[in-house]
């Protein structure tokens, strides 16, 4: 498997000597993160979509979900405190974060936003995200990642 160039989150992980380990998939056979999910192998509990939104006050916030789950817009918007909260549109995330749709991560955004982790990562040692690429992952412990960014953990999705 050829090595990837390493991406933001990776050098950042790094530099904080920070424990992780890469998960990729080739190919553009996926449509969600439930098929990269299995497309690498990982259980789609355990792998974490990142979700950048913008409060009714105008500040932006990013949310860490399971891949099968929906966000509920009214406990994010609790979570954070604020009146109401919606999704940013996609062409806003690059100028935003420096990340595109597929390939956003929590680690080595633009700017440091408020960072939700939702409370369903209790039940892992363990979390995967994007590591700022399509196709590049990274595994690590939550609270490590606490040391990189401005990390809360609620229950954020909506129930089944």
């Amino acid at each position: 498997m050829p090595k990837s160039k390493k991406t933001n989150a990776i050098r950042l992980l790094e530099q904080h000597s920070i424990p992780y380990q890469e998960h990729h998939y080739f190919g553009d056979d996926v449509s969600n993160g439930v098929d990269v999910a299995k497309k690498m192998g990982n259980d789609p509990d355990q792998q974490f979509k990142t979700l950048v939104t913008e409060g009714k006050s105008k500040e932006h916030y990013v949310f860490m979900i399971p891949v099968n789950s929906e966000l509920d817009l009214k406990k994010a918007a609790q979570a954070v405190g604020e009146k109401s909260i919606s999704m940013i549109k996609e062409k806003e995330l690059l100028p935003l974060t420096g990340y595109v749709h597929g390939g956003c991560s929590p680690i080595g955004m633009k700017k440091q936003y408020s960072t939700i982790l939702h409370s369903s990562s209790n039940a892992f040692e363990t979390i995967i995200f994007s590591a700022g690429k399509v196709g590049v992952s990274v595994e690590v412990d939550p609270q490590s990642l606490s040391l990189l960014i401005d990390l809360s953990v609620y229950d954020v999705v909506k129930e089944n």
